[in-house]
């Protein structure tokens, strides 16, 4: 069958019934565990039907198409995710461990393979669940995918005499078609791969090449289709021309994941799990927290109470101007001064995972307090998002953990509180639309990340109150000059760093050994990948002055040019 001419009536052919995947994560709480692995059940409205399958719940309560990737470790595995949503098609990202029971859960319209580190011709090279290749709708390799399909289906993957790293030149003939259609000639692609395919499976032909290597692969008889290079970065000119090709013509998905259909959907899943109990919501004033809150009271009104928690981590003077702009969006809202509580909490603490861990579970705690005041509650709510819930599983290779997360890998092994999480599948910048959507001010829309955690990931070594005092008055400036410039909608994250050094300096006529700060400003769409922002100098400079001026114990200022990846966005 033409790849114009997708079957989507039964795309997954199901196995026998077996043992469902456990997602091993050392060190992970039960919590954490439960947060990570709920499932609701799927509806049966606008999906293919599947054979095989057990009637068990989903992990996706949802009338939508979807796309379901398996992971192989790659950096590029939510861009890939993000992309396809970009084209108003839901995806969702599992570890290649996952079973074939579980993957048909999904009822996926199609099924892409990532790209990973591992070479495919090492004895413990990464494989998916042999099953998955006799998936009777569209299946995609990239880079480590493609490799692994070709070995599958008889072709031969060979070490290459020349690694292809970056940029590369593609050769597209004008008769391909598939994942090529309307696309020919030569074009740039992001190429990262040690090994080559050498000879390409019976049944399949070569859909382009660059100079060292075959380029692209098909067997559309099959509905199968490979790409040494990643369509997903921005490097790639023709990327998400190749990407809706598979998505539209090839799926024969329609592009139905909106901001609005979102609202609806979570507004009746928070419904149906809340029922007629009360809820109260972790309020911090950022887009997730808000967005969560406005869901959740859209959907059981005033049985939702909003606490905010001055933790003493907050940025400068954060906690009377959160209370104050909430005031006309009618919730409920209770702050909670429980800095001292937090402060002695973290006396002495250094390590930043530790200090991660600590804040979750005096979080935790302060809601469990408050709750019992307010009488019967019997859920939290969290404005969990999905990279918080992806750099929070680690299995090997797929997305290894960077830090655990508070809304997630810090959270205690018993909690008196059910956790609803309505954003837990959507990306930093869907939850900016969901919050348009619903009618937030652009104060609300447009502000920046913050770190769940506070300002104690933002101070290297330990936590003090002349500390905090110190980062809070040299990050205020940091926010006034970024906004006095024009620049802090174009910004992803600009914030100041406290750094565990002292540096010599001189002040009129006296020497000082005082403390540094790190300035640290990126651009991102998701907080996935980040690019350092090459800040005008004159704004530098006067960031620079007004802290070593303004803000005592300060006499030096440096700035972080490091991009995500190699490094992270905050410095802990």
């Amino acid at each position: 069958m033409s790849e114009d001419s997708p079957q989507v009536q039964n795309p997954v052919q199901g196995g026998p019934s077996g043992e469902r995947h456990q997602q091993a994560q050392a060190g992970t709480s039960e919590a954490a565990s439960r947060a990570l692995g709920a499932q609701e059940a799927d509806s049966e409205q606008a999906r293919p039907a599947v054979s095989g399958e057990d009637s068990g719940p989903t992990s996706v309560e949802t009338q939508h198409e979807s796309i379901l990737i398996l992971d192989f470790g790659s950096q590029y595995t939510q861009l890939i995710a993000r992309r396809i949503r970009e084209a108003k098609v839901y995806s969702e990202i599992l570890p290649y461990t996952a079973s074939w029971e579980e993957i048909v859960r999904h009822k996926p319209r199609g099924i892409i393979l990532s790209g990973g580190p591992d070479s495919v011709l090492s004895e413990d090279a990464p494989n998916p669940d042999p099953r998955i290749y006799d998936f009777q709708g569209p299946l995609l390799g990239i880079c480590y995918g493609m490799q692994l399909m070709a070995r599958r289906y008889g072709g031969v993957v060979e070490p290459s005499r020349r690694r292809e790293y970056g940029r590369a030149r593609l050769d597209i003939p004008s008769q391909s078609g598939g994942l090529f259609a309307d696309l020919s000639g030569s074009s740039t692609v992001w190429m990262s791969h040690g090994d080559h395919i050498e000879d390409v499976p019976p049944g399949f032909a070569v859909d382009a090449r660059s100079e060292t290597t075959i380029g692209a692969m098909s067997d559309p008889s099959r509905r199968r289709y490979a790409l040494q290079f990643h369509p997903e970065v921005v490097h790639t000119e023709r990327g998400r021309h190749i990407l809706d090709n598979f998505l539209f013509r090839i799926c024969g998905c329609r592009g139905d994941w909106t901001p609005a259909s979102f609202v609806q959907e979570a507004v009746d899943k928070i419904r149906a799990q809340v029922g007629q109990g009360h809820a109260v919501c972790g309020l911090s004033g950022g887009i997730d927290s808000t967005v969560a809150a406005l869901l959740v009271h859209q959907a059981i009104g005033d049985r939702l109470t909003c606490i905010f928690v001055d933790n003493g981590l907050l940025r400068k003077d954060e906690f009377e101007e959160v209370q104050e702009a909430f005031r006309d969006h009618h919730l409920k809202v209770l702050g909670v001064d429980a800095r001292q509580r937090f402060w002695d909490a973290l006396e002495g603490i250094e390590d930043p995972e530790e200090k991660r861990k600590i804040i979750g579970y005096e979080f935790i705690n302060v809601f469990d307090e408050e709750a019992d005041k307010l009488g019967q509650i019997d859920f939290l709510v969290q404005g969990t998002l999905y990279p918080d819930v992806i750099e929070s599983v680690s299995v090997r290779g797929p997305s290894a953990v960077i830090k655990s997360h508070h809304n997630v890998g810090g959270l205690p092994e018993k909690m008196r509180l059910a956790l609803v999480e309505p954003l837990r599948e959507l990306f930093k910048d869907e939850v900016r639309s969901v919050g348009r959507e619903l009618g937030l001010e652009d104060a609300f829309v447009h502000r920046q990340p913050f770190p769940g955690p506070g300002l104690a990931v933002r101070i290297l070594g330990p936590v003090t109150q002349q500390r905090i005092k110190v980062l809070q008055e040299a990050d205020a400036i940091v926010t006034h000059e970024i906004r006095r410039a024009g620049l802090y909608e174009e910004i992803w994250q600009s914030f100041a760093v406290l750094l565990p050094v002292h540096s010599v300096g001189v002040m009129g006529d006296d020497r000082t050994y005082e403390n540094v700060i790190a300035l640290r400003a990126v651009h991102s769409q998701d907080g996935m990948t980040a690019d350092w922002v090459h800040l005008p100098y004159e704004v530098l400079g006067r960031i620079s002055s007004r802290i070593v001026n303004e803000v005592q114990g300060v006499n030096r200022v440096v700035y972080d040019i490091t991009s995500k990846p190699p490094g992270t966005i905050e410095w802990e």
